[in-house]
């Protein structure tokens, strides 16, 4: 997904995964800071899958919890969607933890009485555990794309997919260089 097409929250915490899990750091990039990005804090989440297929919640950020007006811990992520949506979510979350790299779902949430919202759901995986290796750990964005005062407060219930961007596992190609001496 082009960086320039997602919403600022989701740069941040894609650069900063980026930065946590380079193999040579970078001393002069400078990390973002909380106060900068109002918002991210609270919409952040982790799921835990511990090989049953389901997606439990282990945290999730006031707002989110808000915005979605239920309790999230230990219920499964994917009881958010249904039908088709669920099994591409399911799929989706595989591709993550088994490929090791985020990905990025753009998808609509609606009330219970139609009013919809944008939404970009970004994923990365977390380190294992050592205490619990056959447990798999994402740390998860749950971002509004505007239009979130539409919902009048009322809690966002239904889930739908709208686009999947599964993790980019490309190898990165050797590049040439070009040294020339003049003596």
């Amino acid at each position: 997904m082009n960086d320039r097409s997602i919403h600022p929250n989701t740069k941040v915490l894609l650069d900063a995964w980026r930065r946590m899990n380079a193999k040579a750091a970078d001393g002069d990039a400078e990390s973002p800071r909380v106060n900068d990005h109002p918002g991210l804090i609270d919409r952040l989440f982790v799921l835990e899958n511990k090989r049953d297929g389901a997606w439990h919640f282990r945290t999730a950020g006031e707002s989110l919890t808000a915005l979605l007006g239920r309790p999230l811990v230990d219920h499964d992520f994917l009881n958010l969607w249904t039908g088709p949506d669920k099994h591409m979510m399911s799929a989706f979350l595989e591709s993550v933890e088994l490929d090791g790299a985020p990905g990025v779902a753009r998808c609509r949430g609606e009330t219970l009485t139609g009013q919809r919202v944008e939404i970009e759901l970004t994923v990365m995986p977390l380190a294992k555990q050592s205490e619990s290796p056959d447990s798999n750990r994402l740390l998860g964005l749950y971002q509004t794309l505007g239009g979130e005062p539409l919902l009048k407060g009322r809690p966002v219930w239904r889930h739908r997919v709208s686009m999947l961007v599964p993790p980019d596992t490309r190898a990165v190609e050797p590049q040439l260089k070009l040294v020339a001496s003049n003596g």
